[in-house]
């Protein structure tokens, strides 16, 4: 799956030990 700039995503924050991290992510049409 490539992301490309100005498209809309979306993304849950999962807090992890190491941090943040996006999980799920998926564009919006």
């Amino acid at each position: 799956k490539v992301l490309n700039e100005g498209d809309r995503v979306e993304f849950e924050i999962e807090k992890s030990e190491k941090g943040p991290r996006a999980v799920s992510v998926r564009t919006v049409s």
